[in-house]
């Protein structure tokens, strides 16, 4: 999937409703549950049986480490959900699925790759690295435990470009 090595212990599959307990398992320990932003399963299979969704998942030494969530609309497609569990994080694997998503989305014919995150989440870093830029907010979109609101920050990322 990635151009990249993976690490000998990782390895990434296309997953289907037959996942869920695996992609549940990650849920539950990469979302915080003071924000909110985890799904439930119901809504995970809900999404998947949708055409032009996708779901990857990394395996670590046979465990699921993380996932992957994206649906594709046209030549448009959103990132939904990503995770990796804390105990794989600083692993490359966050990098892993995004590289696969994206040439997942590349070979559908997906021309902008979109996703929303939360202002101050660490992911912002992996996705400024990757070229995705900012291009809207949507203030006080998530609740911390404690009240506090965060913006969800909305950014994209070209893949393929017209060429005439």
């Amino acid at each position: 999937m990635s151009t990249a090595p993976l690490p000998e212990a990782l390895k990434l599959a296309e997953g289907s409703a037959f996942d869920i307990g695996a992609v549940m398992d990650v849920m539950e320990a990469s979302f915080d549950p003071v924000f909110g932003e985890a799904w439930s399963a119901q809504q995970c299979l809900g999404i998947l049986d949708l055409p032009g969704v996708w779901l990857i998942i990394a395996w670590w030494d046979g465990a699921p480490a993380g996932f992957a969530l994206t649906r594709m609309i046209l030549d448009e497609a959103e990132l939904l959900l990503i995770g990796v569990v804390p105990e794989h994080r600083r692993r490359g694997i966050a990098q892993s699925l995004l590289d696969a998503t994206m040439e997942t989305a590349r070979a559908k014919g997906v021309r902008h790759l979109h996703l929303e995150v939360r202002q101050g989440n660490c992911a912002i870093e992996l996705y400024n690295r990757n070229g995705f830029h900012q291009v809207g907010r949507r203030r006080d979109y998530y609740r911390g435990g404690d009240g506090s609101l965060f913006d969800a920050l909305s950014l994209t990322k070209p893949l393929l470009r017209d060429f005439k």
